[in-house]
């Protein structure tokens, strides 16, 4: 049995914990059983913005008339080229990554799957390994949901969705969450015929005005059956029939068929009824307010902790663990800032804080303010089919309690409001400030001026 200082399963969000760590002259292992960089960099954040760009860029040209531009002809995508470049651009980053742990004198790379074989104790590869810390960061994978006739079928989830490099001419995608969404509608602007079947409604996590808003937009060029499931999936002469749920057993053919009903996490074949690792209802690892499992001395991060899914939440995590296990003497349970999100889909989302539906459950005593992009500068310039910044305001605190972009640079524009709300900041403090003329965030400060004129009609 080789004792280390720390095991990281997982090269994703786990990295946070591996070179730093070994730079401090502890010893680390690390196993990864799939391609280095985990998820994201592999089969996830990465590769899918890769693909989403250019899709966005020909999204801009579907309507130039309003902008008083003509095309002569339409845009031609070389999809094999595209997809062949995103998928050699992400595995030279992948393959760079083992040299570089490979020549530091404190890390040994497995790359081979990780199985506990008793408390603190992996198997790995042939070796036997334990460590005074083990971090879990094995991520999760797609959610394939039990349908009649679907595994006998050639059907994609996000990985091959990301693969694949024949433009199909039709292409059904089961859900309507972001991963959905983001795929479906990029492979739309490249010029498939995409319909959405989506169990309740799309992105039904937003808030109710982004959340209509954004299927009245993508309406207008792709077709979705909300309030239904697959019932039944057959795959014949290269061609999917699919029978839905609804009353009508409404059928349906593509040439291709996407599953993106959400993801499980990696924690069935881990050998954690070896340990003392309990798992909640749905498969994900129990932890603490220190991402302490119920093993002493084993943490989870990431998807498999079940409690945010980003890249971004699983490296914040990553870095906590870093600073409150390695670098301070008297730990402290990790504390989420307000976690933000987007969907990079045309139009984008971006959200942070509390939807309308959430502050009102919760019962605050809040204001609310909408400003559409149209009525800014930067939108007489623009002229965007839609777009609107969405504020929600404490009355008493005069502090914001969620923000929700829809429309273009959502993702860039949500950031003034993430700092914002993570340094307490109140309206007068946005107001206070001087915004460049004539940006898009002119229009965050619009919404803004009304949040202020509403706080003081009450």
């Amino acid at each position: 049995m080789k004792h280390y200082d720390t095991i990281v399963i997982g090269s994703g969000g786990g990295t946070k914990l591996v070179r730093p760590v070994a730079d401090l002259g502890k010893k680390v292992a690390l196993a990864e059983m799939e391609s280095p960089g985990g998820t994201c960099l592999n089969r996830g954040c990465i590769p899918s913005k890769m693909l989403i760009y250019p899709a966005d860029i020909l999204h801009l040209t579907k309507n130039l008339s309003r902008l008083q531009l003509k095309l002569n002809g339409e845009w031609e995508v070389d999809f094999a080229s595209l997809v062949a470049r995103i998928t050699k651009t992400v595995n030279e980053e992948s393959s760079s990554i083992p040299p570089v742990y490979e020549k530091h004198p404190n890390i040994d790379f497995y790359p081979a799957k990780a199985r506990f074989i008793g408390n603190k104790e992996l198997e790995v590869a042939g070796n036997k390994i334990t460590a005074d810390r083990i971090f879990l960061a094995v991520g999760g994978r797609p959610k394939i949901p039990s349908i009649k006739g679907l595994a006998d079928t050639p059907f994609w989830t996000s990985r091959e969705a990301l693969q694949n490099q024949k433009l199909p001419k039709s292409l059904i995608v089961y859900g309507g969450g972001y991963i959905a969404l983001e795929l479906g509608l990029a492979y739309a602007a490249f010029g498939t015929k995409v319909t959405f079947i989506v169990r309740s409604q799309v992105l039904r996590e937003e808030d109710h005005e982004v959340r209509d808003k954004f299927q009245e937009a993508i309406s207008k060029y792709v077709n979705i059956h909300s309030g239904c499931t697959i019932h039944k999936v057959e795959y014949t002469n290269n061609e999917f029939k699919i029978e839905l749920s609804d009353e009508h057993r409404t059928e349906l053919q593509s040439e291709s068929l996407l599953i993106a009903t959400g993801i499980v996490p990696n924690t069935d074949d881990l050998g954690l009824e070896n340990t003392n690792i309990s798992l909640d209802t749905n498969g994900y690892i129990a932890t603490n307010d220190f991402l302490e499992t119920t093993e002493k001395g084993i943490y989870a991060l990431g998807d498999v902790a079940g409690r945010y899914f980003f890249r971004h939440s699983v490296n914040f995590e990553g870095e906590y663990l870093f600073e409150n296990l390695y670098k301070k003497e008297l730990p402290k349970p990790i504390h989420y800032p307000p976690m933000p999100h987007a969907v990079f889909t045309y139009p984008e989302v971006a959200s942070v804080g509390l939807t309308e539906e959430a502050c009102r459950l919760a019962g605050f005593d809040y204001v609310k303010a909408v400003h559409n992009y149209s009525g800014s500068a930067m939108g007489m310039a623009r002229l965007p089919e839609v777009g609107f910044v969405k504020l929600l305001a404490d009355k008493n605190t005069k502090k914001i309690l969620g923000a929700h972009i829809l429309g273009e640079e959502a993702s860039n524009m949500i950031h003034m409001l993430i700092l914002g709300m993570t340094i307490g900041a109140k309206i007068e403090d946005y107001l206070n400030m001087i915004y460049i003329h004539p940006a898009l965030p002119e229009i965050v400060r619009n919404a803004f001026r009304k949040i202020r004129d509403a706080l003081e009609e009450k």
